[in-house]
């Protein structure tokens, strides 16, 4: 088993906040985008219903803070302070995990996703994961563009991979998988 060291649970970019979430972010992370169908159409948990739906997402992610190196971060304009969405890792095992992104309608298109993953992706390299990577559906070309942005290698499609919650489909659909993979020479380069 790898040592990985832990990541901080705050990192600021040029113009963001990420941060750990905690329980009092449940209004908030309701409201601005884990309740909205549009903004959640895409993604793969089940749109948030009620607050309490919130509430058992916070307290996952505080099970993975606690499990791993790192966790879900809340994505937040620095200037503003005004909650934008969400990121951060779902660990697999010490040295894989999964990231994704989500962000409120009036975030859309400003470089803030771009922004965010960056910022996963040197998380990812300093606390030592050898491999992260993004599942994609197959007809989110702003989603495919922007993980080819972030230095994502398409490594091929999944057929019939999952079922998108939010679509109200029956079957599963192909998936995208995108991944970043780092050696230890990357970790200790940076």
């Amino acid at each position: 088993m790898v040592l990985m060291s832990q990541a901080p649970e705050r990192i600021e970019t040029e113009r963001l906040v990420l941060r750990r979430p905690v329980l009092e972010d449940a209004a908030s992370v309701f409201s601005r985008y884990a309740s909205d169908p549009e903004v959640t159409r895409l993604v793969g948990f089940v749109r948030h219903r009620k607050v309490e739906d919130t509430r058992a997402f916070l307290s996952w992610s505080d099970a993975e803070w606690a499990r791993w190196p790192a966790g879900p971060y809340l994505v937040i304009a620095q200037e503003s302070g005004h909650l934008l969405g969400s990121t951060g890792f779902a660990f697999e095992t010490p040295q894989r995990a999964a990231t994704g992104y989500v962000l409120a309608k009036d975030a859309w298109g400003r470089g803030y996703a771009t922004e965010a993953l960056r910022a996963v992706v040197e998380i990812g390299e300093r606390i030592g994961l050898r491999r992260l990577y993004a599942l994609c559906h197959h007809e989110h070309a702003a989603s495919s563009h922007l993980l080819d942005k972030c230095g994502f290698v398409r490594e091929g499609t999944l057929r019939s991979y999952c079922i998108f919650p939010n679509l109200g489909q029956e079957e599963p659909c192909d998936v995208f998988c995108y991944a970043r993979t780092f050696t230890s020479e990357d970790a200790r380069a940076s």
